[in-house]
């Protein structure tokens, strides 16, 4: 305990020895220097006050440590802290039309540019025919996003597949979204652009750390298309009890791409005939709605509907003729989905069906080739457990059980010899590892039940950034 001039005063003072031994003029010369003492320090503390006042009223920012703001008033420096820029609206993959948490406030960024990306490597080897073993450059997306300005945002985003990209070559460069984004408040926005559309869980989060298994689901590539993308309008929000909403109107579906040679049609009807916003007919708009709700933690339920019509009033002999065979065909597609993820489970389940009305006569001019089907559906369920976590790694094996039929029914009449596909059913077992919070390696099994030369292994690593 340091002792004072004052409490040395006092001790004398009240100290019966000391009172004796003491004259009056050492007293009061002493009571005069303890005087003077208070008066400087009185002199110091008011210093200290003006300084303080004079100081700006804002709160230390990320560019001026709280050591240098509290240097001023004399007392202990503070913690550095960190320099980063102030928060920023979400990324792409992570804003309200993704389903994601919307809760970051407007705000100019100190860095308004950001890139982000992600990449799929993986390794097929059938069971029966392991003679087509490859490895696939699966696909490279790089993005950009820029912030405008506090409320306005842009998004590019540019998508490369199997590696190599030429007129002799199966690969693809294309821009998977390109959009301009705008905030009217917290809690509502609109977007203008190239951007996905909100159905199913695979569509808008399809970075490999965001699903289990080295290839996507069947029933959100074959049924709803993976990745599908349209040019619009759009309007989206959130409300204060977890309910978010996403409208909007768009390009379609141009049924005049049916080929009747190819296979195509067969894999993924939609996957046919979908636009990717080049030269879109859009003689015939579509439209959009989806609801999710978050209201309980770890508990995501959803639903979405797409529907416009696919004919655009087009007639040329070079194409299917659905706008003479089908001038009224329109495409329907809708799902529900629910995800929920207690303690270390991740549950989900999800059901997707499709119609294309108005075919029938279409089909008989198809007669002999790839008909356009009426009905196409599919449905999974899925369960994966963290089994185990050591610093950044985390092991989570999973089982996903899916049934999907691209054409479970025809409109055509009967000498056309339209049958409808048997429902394919496949399990998939494996495991996703994490190596921290963006790379996953995978591994997985899956078995057709009925092509089952498709069964196979396949192995994969992917990241996201």
């Amino acid at each position: 305990m340091k002792i004072t001039p004052l409490c040395l005063a006092m001790a004398t003072l009240f100290s019966t020895g000391g009172a004796q031994a003491a004259s009056d003029a050492k007293l009061l010369a002493r009571f005069e220097k303890l005087a003077a003492e208070l008066e400087a320090v009185k002199a110091e503390l008011k210093a200290v006050k003006a300084q303080v006042a004079a100081q700006p009223t804002n709160p230390p920012t990320a560019s001026q440590p709280v050591a240098q703001a509290t240097a001023a008033q004399g007392s202990v420096a503070a913690p550095r802290v960190s320099s980063a820029a102030p928060p920023v609206l979400p990324s792409p993959e992570t804003s309200l039309a993704t389903r994601e948490a919307y809760s970051a406030p407007l705000s100019a960024p100190a860095n308004p540019t950001s890139f982000f990306g992600y990449g799929e490597i993986n390794y097929n080897r059938p069971f029966r025919n392991q003679s087509q073993t490859q490895i696939d450059v699966r696909r490279v997306v790089l993005g950009v996003s820029h912030q405008a300005s506090e409320r306005t945002r842009i998004v590019t985003e540019l998508e490369f597949e199997h590696a190599v990209t030429s007129a002799d070559d199966s690969g693809e460069a294309a821009i998977e979204q390109v959009y301009v984004e705008h905030r009217l408040n917290d809690n509502i926005g609109l977007k203008g652009g190239l951007f996905l559309i909100p159905l199913g869980f695979l569509n808008l989060k399809h970075e490999p750390l965001t699903y289990y298994g080295v290839e996507r689901n069947f029933v959100e590539t074959a049924i709803i298309p993976s990745t599908w993308r349209e040019v619009g309008l759009s309007a989206f929000g959130v409300s204060d009890a977890g309910l978010r909403w996403d409208v909007g109107v768009t390009s379609g579906f141009d049924l005049n791409k049916w080929d009747r040679t190819s296979t195509e049609g067969q894999e993924s009807p939609l996957g046919a005939i979908h636009q990717e916003g080049q030269f879109a007919r859009s003689n015939n708009m579509s439209a959009y709605a989806a609801l999710s709700w978050r209201g309980t933690p770890g508990l995501d339920v959803g639903a979405g509907v797409f529907s416009g019509k696919a004919a655009h009033k087009l007639k040329d002999p070079s194409t299917a003729n659905a706008g003479q065979y089908a001038s009224g065909a329109r495409v329907t597609l809708w799902d529900a989905h629910a995800r929920w993820t207690p303690g270390n489970w991740d549950l989900a389940a999800l059901y997707a069906r499709g119609t294309i009305t108005d075919t029938s006569e279409l089909n008989v001019q198809l007669a002999g080739g790839t008909l356009v089907p009426k009905t196409f559906f599919g449905w999974y369920t899925q369960a994966a457990y963290r089994i185990w976590e050591h610093g950044e790694y985390q092991l989570s094996p999973f089982a996903r059980y899916e049934v999907f039929n691209t054409a479970s029914g025809f409109a055509a009449p009967a000498w056309v010899g339209a049958s409808p596909l048997q429902d394919e059913k496949v399990l998939t077992t494996g495991a996703n590892l994490k190596v921290g919070e963006n790379v996953v390696l995978k591994a997985d099994v899956q078995r057709f039940q009925v092509d089952r030369s498709r069964d196979r292994l396949n192995l994969g690593i992917g990241y996201q950034f």
